[in-house]
Formats: structure tokens, C-alpha cells, sequence
């Protein structure tokens, strides 16, 4: 098992007075060589969004988009048509293939906005453009990875155009989980969003994240209640 720690404290920062965000990889204005990606891995943001602030329409294509909100709400509108609000609980997935504009904002004018923003490079190029939205099942995160994207439209969750996965799971006091790699050459970058956890003997406090990979199988410990994102990936890609 080979793994690559990057503490909370280690990530880009940029703070545009309506946006803080931090960048686990370079990102903007922020670059670091050692920070580019993490397998098929090209963006994991950590935005707070002022309340009633937002990202004015810009484009992107040939990458899949991954949206989280885990406090408040963004109100989307793109070029194919879409308009929606993704509240926290929810997921967001865009490919942008041959190319889309598009639009977020903190509909909310007195809660500031919190999301994880996902980049993930497609393995194939200049598809057809493509939005999802949907739920989150919170009972099925309880001790366990509850899927939310795979490469396989008829799989639990949503699907992008990788052969990669995106997991989450609520882990109890004391209690020991396992995630096991679905495809073989992945890594996964694990992202503490609240807790703290022991993952091989690394242990990880809030929004510290772990990549692991040359293994099968990961253990995770939580020393007190935590909240994980897993995110695996192809360590080589196209």
C-alpha cells in the first residue's frame, strides 16, 4: 500500500472576500508542482459562498463536474437548458464534454454556501454535454460507503464518463469500516469532512485527506463520529 497525506493545513487558499476556497490541487492563482492531481483527480475545491454571492456564467468542457453542497444551497442555470437548486444532502454531476456555460449562486441571503467542487478528467473526449441531480440517502451512509457516482449508468447513484467512483460515509464512535477498490490500478483520495479517523495508521483530523493506492483494501477507525469522502480514481489515464 503506498499513500500520499495532505493535511487541512497544506492546501491553497484564496479568499476573494464573497469566496474562500481552498484547493487540495493547484488550482487559479495557487500552484504547487508537487499538488497537480492525484490520478484522474484534477480538482477538490472546498468553497464557503457568501450569502447571496456566485460564480457568473463561465465555461467549461472535456471535464467531469462534480458538485457537493454540504451547507446552504447553490441555484444553478446552464447552456443546455438547466435550472435548479442543489440543496445540501444532494449531488450535482455535469460532463462537459464538447463544451457548456454555466452559472452558480448562494440563493440564500443570509446563510453562507459550503461545497466540495470535483474535477475529474473524462476518459473520453467531446461528449455530448450531460446534468444530474439527485439525493443523497442518509440512512445508507451509517457505517457504510454509500455510492454516489460509477462509470456504469445502471448503478447506484450517477455515472461520468471515467472509470472512477465517488463514496460517502458516516462513521460511528469507535467503529471500523472498510473500503474496498473497484477497479484494479485506482487509488482513492479520501477527504475528512468532519471528525477524526485512522486510516493505516495515519491519522486524519478535519478536511485532511489521504490518497491510497497498490492496495485492495482500505481500513478506516473513527476516534469520534466523522464524515468521509472517497473519491477513486485511475492513477493512470489518458
Amino acid at each position: 500500500m503506498k499513500t500520499l497525506f495532505h493535511s487541512a493545513q497544506s492546501r491553497g487558499e484564496a479568499n476573494h472576500g464573497w469566496l474562500n476556497a481552498k484547493h487540495s490541487f493547484s488550482f487559479a492563482s495557487w500552484y504547487n508542482p508537487d499538488r497537480t492531481n492525484f490520478g484522474a483527480l484534477r480538482v477538490l475545491n472546498d468553497d464557503i459562498v457568501s450569502p447571496g454571492a456566485g460564480f457568473g456564467t463561465h465555461p467549461h468542457d472535456n471535464m467531469e463536474i462534480i458538485t457537493i453542497p454540504l451547507s446552504g444551497s447553490i441555484a444553478h442555470k446552464d447552456s443546455m437548458g438547466n435550472s435548479s437548486v442543489i440543496n445540501a444532502g444532494e449531488i450535482q454531476v455535469m460532463s462537459a464534454g464538447t463544451g457548456i456555460q454555466h452559472s452558480e449562486f448562494n440563493p440564500n441571503k443570509d446563510e453562507p454556501l459550503s461545497l466540495f467542487q470535483i474535477w475529474i478528467f473524462p476518459n473520453k473526449r467531446n461528449v455530448v454535454p450531460r446534468y444530474d441531480q439527485f439525493e443523497m440517502d442518509v440512512q445508507a451512509m451509517k457505517n457504510n460507503f454509500l455510492q454516489l457516482v460509477s462509470p456504469n449508468i445502471e448503478d447506484e447513484g450517477t455515472w461520468i464518463h471515467q472509470n472512477a467512483w465517488i463514496k460517502i460515509a458516516v462513521i460511528e464512535e469507535n467503529t471500523e469500516i472498510s473500503y474496498t477498490i473497484n477497479s484494479k490500478g485506482n487509488g482513492v483520495y479520501f477527504m475528512l469532512i468532519e471528525g477524526e479517523i485512522s486510516i493505516n495508521k495515519e491519522f486524519l483530523k478535519q478536511r485532511d485527506a489521504l490518497g491510497v493506492w497498490d492496495t485492495e483494501t482500505v481500513s478506516i477507525i473513527a476516534n469520534k463520529q466523522s464524515k468521509i469522502l472517497a473519491i477513486e480514481v485511475p492513477m493512470e489515464f489518458d
